[in-house]
């Protein structure tokens, strides 16, 4: 029987329902296999007296005929009750429309099915804005738009049967305590978590057979979902080797994605397109160069110069050993135990993204001359009312926090609070605190 796992977003709807009570749909985007299908099914079952869920991946031509021609609301619904067999209810029920990036008039109908008011409607889609998707229709103003992330490391926890131990480093945090002891323990339970990732089936996975090898075919198999996607979008598969080449990308010394080393001569047109729709994907996240560090920082952002991480450490684990059919139990246990030899800053660096993200911050990051030959970096710059909060990333020691140091001199009038992002324990050192990475999640 297939868990269904509990996620942050069920609240989130559960206030969309309340709120706008049919006066708006709510649509939820997310990279396939990041749970969006599961979610608003046990939410229509849970929250409305009967639902009809529309799978536009295998809903017939029959199916999407309907919304060709939606002046007779009354035969629509009959017709969905109909192929269904399910009773709707006024303001009762509520009708989902599932991937629905694939029959883009029943998007477009949402306006007026919204309008009509007799029930609830949810979208869930992925590459939700891709032109092939968008194109010749009138896109929703009635539409709320919501992001699913993969599992977070909260969510991973209560996967895990643990509902404590987030709500616990979040009082030693606000205290600003160290661990001590329990330090050890809590930074390999989050090794756990970057090496599995927040995908729900692979975490299923690992709940059923305690088998990294297994968990890794998982994470496999869904790149290969993605590939396949990226394909469909981009037969030259340019699309798909930016994907695939992110990890060898991050792990260079500068961290800067340059796309012309990876696809070599590409229309610049071209390339933006090719962005865009790897952007859309959910797959990734992309963190732009600040040209100006301060509030406003996406007015300034730089889009020739970005970072790209994957949306899933756990995924990007498994690109980092693509080079290999698979992954074995060795690797997995070596990682965890923190005895691999491999520098893993740019996976740390990834994690951190993706918490950031997940917890609803863009992504920025800042660089500058140190001299002819080095630059200093900032790795990620928070924006906090009127201020910023400058992080820096360290996968061990902290024996110096340079650009961080320098960054917070040059840029002294906004900035505000700094961070040292690590593996040890919280503690501070004069005006910078120093984090272990697991805390990234309260910033």
């Amino acid at each position: 029987m297939k868990r269904i796992f509990k996620r942050k977003l069920y609240e989130r709807l559960l206030e969309w329902k309340r709120v706008q009570n049919g006066k708006s749909a709510i649509l939820i985007e997310g990279a396939r296999r990041v749970g969006k299908s599961t979610l608003v099914e046990q939410f229509a079952k849970n929250e409305y007296e009967s639902y009809i869920l529309i799978d536009f991946n295998e809903a017939s031509d029959e199916v999407k005929s309907l919304f060709s021609n939606i002046m007779d609301k009354d035969f629509l619904f009959l017709q969905l009750q109909a192929i269904y067999n399910v009773v709707l209810k006024e303001r009762r029920s509520v009708i989902v429309f599932d991937e629905v990036q694939n029959c883009p008039l029943a998007r477009q109908a949402i306006k007026y099915l919204v309008k009509d008011g007799r029930y609830d409607y949810i979208e869930t889609g992925s590459l939700i804005s891709v032109k092939k998707s968008t194109k010749d229709i009138t896109l929703p103003s009635e539409e709320e738009r919501v992001t699913l992330y993969p599992m977070d490391y909260e969510e991973f926890r209560w996967a895990l049967g643990d509902e404590v131990t987030v709500s616990l480093l979040r009082t030693f945090y606000e205290k600003r305590l160290p661990l001590d002891k329990a330090h050890r323990d809590k930074i390999r339970d989050f090794r756990l978590y970057m090496l599995i990732g927040g995908m729900p089936q692979a975490v299923e996975t690992y709940l059923e057979t305690n088998n990294f090898a297994l968990v890794d075919r998982v994470k496999r198999g869904i790149i290969n979902i993605y590939q396949a996607d990226f394909q469909k979008l981009d037969p030259t598969g340019r699309l798909e080797t930016l994907f695939m080449e992110i990890p060898a990308q991050l792990s260079k010394a500068n961290g800067r994605y340059k796309p012309y080393s990876v696809l070599g001569k590409v229309d610049g047109d071209k390339l933006t397109d090719l962005m865009r729709n790897l952007e859309d994907s959910k797959t990734v996240l992309i963190s732009y160069h600040s040209n100006e560090p301060n509030v406003g920082m996406s007015l300034t952002k730089n889009l020739s110069r970005f970072k790209v991480f994957c949306a899933d450490t756990g995924l990007f684990v498994t690109l980092a050993f693509w080079d290999k059919s698979n992954t074995e139990n060795v690797i997995y246990q070596k990682l965890l135990n923190d005895k691999l030899s491999t520098n893993l800053g740019f996976v740390y660096e990834n994690v951190v993204a993706q918490m950031l993200a997940t917890s609803g911050n863009k992504l920025f990051y800042y660089t500058w001359a140190k001299d002819a030959t080095h630059n200093y970096e900032v790795d990620f710059l928070l924006s906090r009312g009127t201020k910023l909060h400058p992080i820096e990333v360290k996968s061990s020691g902290y024996n110096s926090h340079v650009s961080l140091d320098v960054f917070c001199e040059k840029f002294s009038h906004v900035v505000d609070k700094r961070y040292l992002i690590y593996t040890k324990d919280l503690k501070r050192d004069e005006k910078t605190l120093l984090l272990p990475v697991y805390m990234t999640i309260f910033l």
